[in-house]
């Protein structure tokens, strides 16, 4: 009978494909594997904990923290440490309350600033500066920033690397600091603890418009982005080069500073499939990603503990055995409703060599539409099937979103409990 683990123990058990004292389960470990805003404070209200401001994360998506109180009545085993900057160039610190459209009190950045578009929906900018011009959109009756397109007309012979590395800068002190005390503020708990560095996402589409910069340059539109691998694969690699020395000086950093405190690193979130296919031919990956992971990783393997994540949605089986040349140790979100994402034959072909970090329900259908027996049903078919030899944390596909009916979050949890209580 396997000895009871802490949760720290239980995911590296997990990572490690050996078969923890029980499966190990992330909610709000990292900004893939949270929920909205929303939800989060209806959450609160289920459990009966007291109402108090959810802190927002990230103002495109509007998803927020699982404080610790909430992690208790969970079960969640993975912590999460974050760095000061977030999307549209803001700090996370000092923080002020918003009320969002749906009349909902939050905790946000300070420079948070937006305006009214005069037509029911709101206009955010970059840095907070309302002198700049608007980087993102909600429209009226929306729940997340949409990202505007600005910038110039990509002409082949102006391409510059520097300017699709603008974002991408040394550590300064203040972030040092505040990611060494978001990390021993995480290690505290006693979970695992799982950071996202900025910087180590190659071509991530939250970093493609450049959101956060006043005036963007280089390659800054969706279609030119994915398709510059074919037009500019020159440039795309020299970009990426630049940007892993970039982000593993920093990793540097806080190894120097709280490396030992860190179990997991999420390292890169850049989608590579839509819900049928890839976006890019395994060919493509392998001569422009690869490289640049290889480098990260590897200095991330031979220097340190730490864990690498990779998140892509969509069907990736193609990438999944380069994902493992590549170093990385885990995979989200696991979307088993894609295309050749059956979760049998996931664990069957690839197990054993990488660990699944979600796919425990459907978060397009199931938990939001679904019937509490149908997600209670659908949760404890995944665990039996991910779950044995480990190589396997529970999390939601992706983050649970807005208006989610909390009834169905309640049955996946109870079942969760019920898989565990097997052991």
């Amino acid at each position: 009978m396997t000895a009871t683990m802490t949760s720290r123990e239980r995911v590296l058990a997990a990572i490690g494909h050996r078969e923890p004292d029980q499966m190990a389960v992330d909610f709000g470990g990292t900004t893939c594997t949270t929920m909205a805003v929303s939800f989060l404070a209806e959450l609160r209200r289920y459990f009966g904990l007291p109402e108090k401001p959810v802190e927002l994360l990230d103002v495109g998506f509007m998803i927020g923290r699982v404080d610790e109180e909430l992690q208790d009545r969970l079960g969640t085993d993975v912590a999460m440490a974050l760095p000061l900057g977030t999307a549209f160039g803001l700090h996370r610190a000092p923080t002020k309350l918003w009320t969002t459209p749906w009349g909902q009190e939050v905790l946000v950045p300070h420079a948070f600033a937006c305006t009214p578009d005069g037509q029911g929906g709101l206009l955010t900018y970059p840095q907070g500066d309302l002198s700049a011009p608007p980087s993102g959109y909600m429209p009226e009756g929306g729940f997340y920033f949409d990202p505007l397109v600005r910038g110039e007309k990509v002409r082949k012979d102006r391409l510059d690397p520097r300017d699709n590395l603008e974002e991408f800068k040394p550590l300064s002190p203040e972030n040092l600091a505040y990611i060494q005390r978001s990390v021993e503020k995480a290690h505290a708990t006693g979970r695992a603890v799982s950071i996202f560095f900025p910087g180590t996402a190659l071509g991530n589409i939250v970093d493609i418009h450049g959101v956060g910069l006043k005036h963007p340059k280089g390659i800054r539109t969706i279609e030119d982005w994915y398709t510059a691998p074919l037009r500019y694969p020159e440039y795309v690699m020299e970009v990426f080069d630049r940007q892993m020395d970039i982000a593993i000086a920093n990793m540097k950093k806080v190894h120097e500073a709280v490396g030992g405190k860190i179990q997991h690193v999420a390292f890169c979130p850049t989608d590579f499939a839509h819900q049928k296919s890839l976006f890019l031919s395994p060919k493509t990956f392998r001569q422009i990603y690869l490289p640049g992971y290889r480098k990260g990783i590897a200095w991330i393997h031979k220097n340190t503990a730490w864990k690498v994540g990779k998140h892509s949605c969509g069907a990736v089986a193609p990438l999944i055995p380069l994902f493992i040349e590549a170093g990385f140790d885990t995979l989200n979100p696991v979307q088993c409703s894609a295309a050749g994402m059956d979760p049998r034959t996931l664990k069957k072909e690839f197990g054993a060599h990488i660990t699944f970090w979600g796919g425990g329900v459907d978060t397009q259908q199931t938990l939001p539409f679904g019937t509490p027996a149908e997600v209670r049903r659908e949760v404890l078919e995944r665990c039996e099937i991910f779950a044995p030899g480990g190589g396997f944390i529970f999390n939601t596909i992706h983050n649970i979103q807005a208006g989610v009916p909390v009834e169905n979050v309640a049955a996946m949890l109870d079942a969760i409990a019920e898989f565990n209580g097997r052991k």
